[in-house]
């Protein structure tokens, strides 16, 4: 007896588009994918940002094409260049306003310690006044450096508890715990043969 088996398309199997997930996966994947940051263009390392968001680098891969400069939109405040004690106080608000859950990247060496500016109108690192999640080092990083960075925000954001930082409020509950601060080296650029 020879039995026939029959290949291809079958319409009671494939035709059904059904994925089966957790409500904390499916809202933590939605979450990643569409961080909406909040440029705070201080200086210099500006520049840099803006590259980011130009078609060579392309941040909109990662779903955050969408610069917000309205706080209240945002949800990623991305620190670039020296902040100066007389803008802190700015951004401090601006960081405020933001809704949560929000997070924060500090990008370049003057956001992250002040830089070379050791003087008594910078403030060495934003972090004295912002809960910082990735240190961005460079002077000024690379457009790679902040993708990378923003990688990392999304490799947070992926293991946070959503339905429980709901309830709960403003901590966010992480499942599995990254310790410390996630630093971003800046040295991306190309080596030459000689």
């Amino acid at each position: 007896m020879i039995q026939k088996l029959e290949t291809g398309f079958d319409p009671k199997v494939e035709g059904r588009e059904i994925i089966v997930t957790s409500v904390d996966a499916a809202i933590d994947w939605v979450r990643k994918n569409s961080c909406w940051p909040m440029p705070m263009g201080l200086a210099c390392c500006a520049i840099e940002l803006m590259a980011a968001g130009a078609s060579r680098f392309d941040i909109a891969r990662f779903g955050s094409e969408v610069m917000r400069f309205s706080p209240r939109q945002s949800d990623l405040m991305i620190v670039a260049g020296t902040c100066v004690y007389k803008m802190a106080g700015v951004v401090k608000r601006v960081w405020d306003q933001m809704p949560n859950p929000k997070w924060c990247i500090a990008m370049g060496a003057c956001a992250s310690s002040g830089g070379m500016y050791r003087s008594y109108a910078v403030v060495q690192g934003v972090d004295h006044f912002l809960p910082v999640d990735v240190y961005i080092s460079g002077c000024p990083p690379r457009p790679e450096a902040l993708l990378e960075g923003l990688m990392a925000i999304q490799r947070k954001i992926a293991h946070e508890k959503a339905l429980v930082n709901m309830k709960k409020g403003n901590e966010p509950v992480v499942s599995a715990p990254i310790r410390g601060p996630i630093i971003v080296r800046g040295q991306y650029a190309p080596k030459l043969r000689g």
